[in-house]
């Protein structure tokens, strides 16, 4: 075939040329996939995240159960309060804190908890240097 290819010098560029064009394809099916792998991968991680965040904010909101038993017992009480010798109570209506108050809540609970170990840890060393005062003055 190479013996063809050098006696005709037309021949020759034009199979260097679909050579070229080849390579060039190729170079173009690669680059695609890579992209279309980065473009996946970021839709996944975009995905995932915002499927955890809604997974956190319906934890700490608790989900929407919770308005449709609240709704169903303040009808529940604004019923038995009419029927209490004509005397109309106000039902008492309980609120649940917002979902920045929930989370301000668990942040300050865990704000706590992490100052009262360190400060057992510094009552720990001071006791410790105490007691070490105390061995080296006997």
């Amino acid at each position: 075939m190479e013996l063809l290819e050098s006696q005709d010098p037309e021949k020759k560029k034009l199979i260097e040329t679909s050579d070229r064009h080849k390579r060039a394809l190729e170079k173009e099916v690669n680059e695609l996939t890579e992209k279309t792998e980065r473009v996946l991968t970021n839709a996944l991680i975009i995905g995932g995240s915002l499927a955890l965040t809604y997974f956190v904010v319906s934890s700490f909101s608790g989900g929407g159960k919770k308005k449709r038993k609240k709704k169903k017992n303040k009808e529940a009480k604004a019923v038995t309060a009419e029927g209490t010798d004509g005397i109309e109570e106000s039902p008492v209506e309980n609120e649940t804190p917002s979902l920045i108050g929930q989370i301000g809540t668990r942040v300050l609970n865990h704000a706590t908890v992490l100052v009262l170990d360190i400060a057992k840890e510094k009552l720990f060393e001071y006791l410790e240097s105490r007691k070490k005062g105390n061995e080296t003055s006997k």
